[in-house]
């Protein structure tokens, strides 16, 4: 394993000199291959996309290094061929569907794949974003031409080694199951690596048509799923390494608080604990580190400390008086988003007024957060599963002293994010390398590497949230049910403020993931959009599917409530609203598909059960729910849940099910009982999975995924899944009881 890494890291450093070279202007192409042969004949190739070939006045623009080198490749002597994979693995399988696209151009079977996840480095960075990281269900749709081109191009340059080894044309050569073939001649890849490395880069490759898939769009297990279900698979914080020692860090119970006094004499008298020092926190605040042994004297240590804290910002804070705030300022937003004409509201016929709550939400993931950091002179060796590798490599570099290329950030699978790992901050890491920072300069450094682990309360009380909303809602609508003005309010915290994504996703003062889902206007309606970002010192951050999680609900609820209104079933509705329109052709499909696999407006439902509707686009993806449900003890029970999906090409259809049926099955928990995040007195009340339930086997809904086929490129499957799921239990709950749920979680029905 550890030579496994160094030869990656050799590969690096050759892909640095191509970028050099690039700078210089040495390289005048399309794009570029950097090669190397390796021990054994392997052949490592770098990918990167070209620069803009004209500039607007015609002339060649200066050269630039590329912006999006994706991925690594070995062929290996036994023939199998090893991936590097530029993303964050944590669940959502990009370990195996990204190799499956270079497998698929490379002409090799599924067996032959291996796979990895890259460290941070240049090569591995975004094609679209510009840096390496994982979120916005980006991953399958922003690799699908690069992964699918480094094959397409390698498969070249091996036809081409043949060809000239055997004195042919290569037109008649093919490939096959990782072999070259031209009559009765047969040359494994292996064979021909180290003579393809020499090829000229190709100008131009042919990439396969959708009908010569023969790995693309087959259900194919996950590469790691043997070690995944057998204990085998190493996360972040299995990290083991000599004298490795275990830290946590002890935080103040309000946002940026800071120690007053610190008694640590008990702590370290617990066997095993090696020293308790105050460092400093996230937010401007400072904490107590403890450095331990293993993890248990460390929470030992963590129980037995006396230590008093100076209120951070938050102190006072109280989530009943906030949500009423909010409520008062969601009559009267400061910022317009989508100035649409509401004059005829005062001469409505009818007014539907509705207010809806949103409370913080933690994203909770099965495995907390963690990190191993290696000190050495000069350099530091990082081991996280980060979403955000090249955000994060640079803020480590920034604590620690260092360049970011001195800084190894090495990418660990990790087990759940939900957007946890993507933090523009880089809180965790800071604070972890702050630790270790002091842990050296105390002399520890000689004990070996530290590994910084929070525990599920540290999670829940000391991370960043899903911001609260509040959303207020004015429909005006004629005597024959149509709507003539929607005027929209939406009261909530900015994710994006103070970070690298402001300049480009905050306009005019509105933080796009707050109105995304509301401004689209799927439904065509007179609408305004209005907006105020109140100033609260709560950490927030994205949370699966950002802004939809809320904005979903809302306007798949008011759509179902306008359609009653006016008389007409909710999905007769809709599709009357979109009839041909082609921007809305993906949604029709989607619908239309769930509607017709759940058997609704057919099959008779038992006595107590009805179907609920919501469809809704996110991630470039639409996702249509039905649900079938009935009530318990006035809690809504969802029996059966039929999704119509259109995400275009489905590069695997097994991953993409449990794509869309973890997101039901997350957006399902924001809905049941003790899924909220609440503040007293500035302090996070919940700390367990006690009082933060996720949800149980037994709830959860059975999902039944239906896929519209499309040949287009793919678009997003990671999150699209997750804010539908309520509106559509909330739809069913009102056709069942003429209740509206205006609430999340659900309240219970009186």
């Amino acid at each position: 394993m550890k030579l496994e890494r160094m030869m990656w890291r050799d590969e690096q450093s050759t892909g640095a000199e191509a970028a050099a070279r690039w700078q210089g202007g040495e390289v005048d192409r399309r794009a570029f291959l950097q090669l190397s042969a390796l021990a054994g004949g392997g052949l490592a190739v770098a990918f990167a996309a070209a620069p803009t070939a004209e500039a607007a006045d015609g002339a060649a623009p200066p050269p630039k290094p590329p912006a999006d080198p994706n991925a690594f490749v070995r062929i290996n002597p036994d023939n199998t061929v090893e991936i590097r994979v530029n993303r964050l693995d944590f669940g959502q399988g990009a370990l195996t569907t990204l190799p499956m696209l270079l497998a698929e151009e490379l002409d090799v079977e599924w067996s032959q794949v291996r796979a990895s996840l890259a460290p941070a480095a240049e090569p591995f960075k975004d094609p679209l974003f510009g840096i390496q990281m994982t979120g916005g269900s980006t991953a399958t749709a922003h690799s699908w031409p690069q992964y699918r081109e480094v094959g397409a191009t390698l498969r070249a340059m091996l036809v081409a080694a043949a060809a000239k080894e055997w004195g042919i044309d290569p037109a008649g050569i093919r490939t096959e199951k990782g072999f070259v073939i031209a009559g009765e001649r047969r040359a494994s890849y292996a064979l021909l690596a180290a003579a393809a490395a020499q090829q000229p880069l190709p100008a131009k490759v042919q990439l396969k048509e959708a009908k010569a898939f023969r790995t693309i769009g087959n259900g194919t297990p996950r590469i790691d799923a043997v070690a995944t279900v057998t204990g085998r698979k190493s996360y972040g914080i299995d990290m083991k390494l000599p004298g490795l020692k275990t830290a946590m860090l002890v935080r103040a119970p309000t946002f940026g608080g800071k120690v007053d006094t610190l008694d640590a004499g008990a702590a370290k008298a617990i066997p095993g604990v090696l020293d308790v020092f105050e460092v400093p926190s996230d937010r401007g605040g400072s904490g107590v580190a403890i450095v331990a042994t293993g993890f248990w004297p460390a929470r030992q240590a963590r129980d037995a400390l006396k230590v008093t804290w100076k209120p951070g910002a938050s102190a006072g804070l109280d989530s009943t008086e906030q949500i009423a705030r909010f409520k008062t300022e969601a009559k009267a937003p400061k910022l317009t988003a989508l100035a649409g004409d509401v004059s005829a509201l005062g001469a409505a016929t009818k007014k539907i007024v509705a207010e809806y709550e949103f409370p913080y939400l933690a994203h909770a993931p099965l495995e907390p957060l963690n990190a191993t950091i290696e000190l050495r002179d000069g350099g530091a060796t990082v081991w996280a599963g980060s979403q955000f590798q090249t955000i994060d490599q640079m803020a480590l570099a920034q604590v620690l002293g260092l360049k970011p290329e001195q800084v190894v950030l090495n990418t660990m699978a990790a087990g759940g994010g939900f957007g946890r790992r993507a933090v523009p901050s880089s809180d965790y890491l800071r604070e972890a390398a702050q630790i270790a920072k002091a842990w050296r300069e105390k002399g520890g450094a000689s004990g070996g590497p530290v590994k910084v682990v929070w525990t599920r309360e540290d999670d829940i009380k000391g991370g960043y949230y899903r911001p609260s909303h509040v959303h207020r809602a004015e429909i005006g609508l004629d005597a024959s049910g149509k709507v003539v003005a929607w005027d929209h309010a939406i009261v909530g915290q900015s994710i994006l403020k103070g970070t690298p994504f402001e300049q480009f996703m905050v306009k005019d003062g509105i933080d796009a993931t707050m109105t995304e889902g509301v401004v689209e206007n799927d439904y065509g309606v007179p609408l305004r959009v209005r907006v105020t970002h109140p100033e609260e010192p709560v950490p927030v951050l994205w949370w699966r599917s950002v802004g939809h999680t809320h904005t979903a609900f809302v306007m798949e609820t008011l759509a179902d409530e306008v359609a009653r209104a006016a008389g007409q079933d909710p999905v007769a509705w809709r599709l009357a609203r979109w009839g041909d329109d082609k921007k809305h052709a993906r949604h029709v499909a989607a619908l239309k598909l769930a509607v017709d696999k759940s058997g609704y407006g057919k099959r008779q439902l038992p006595k107590g059960r009805a179907f609920g509707v919501a469809v809704h686009e996110s991630f470039g993806s639409v996702v249509a729910y039905v649900a079938e449900v009935s009530i318990k003890e006035g809690r809504p029970v969802v029996h059966n849940v039929t999704a119509g999906v259109h995400a275009n090409t489905i590069v695997n259809p097994k991953n993409a099910e449990a794509q869309i049926q973890g997101g039901a099955t997350y957006g399902y928990n924001a809905t049941l009982p003790g899924a909220a995040i609440t503040l007293k007195n500035g302090a996070i009340e919940q700390g367990q999975f006690s009082d933060y339930a996720p949800i149980r086997l037994p709830e959860a809904p059975k999902v039944a995924v239906h896929f519209v086929p499309s040949s287009d490129p793919p678009t997003g499957l990671g999150e699209p899944g997750t804010p539908v799921l309520a509106p559509a239990v909330a739809n069913a709950v009102a056709a069942l009881s003429g209740k509206r749920l205006r609430k999340l979680p659900f309240e219970t029905l009186a």
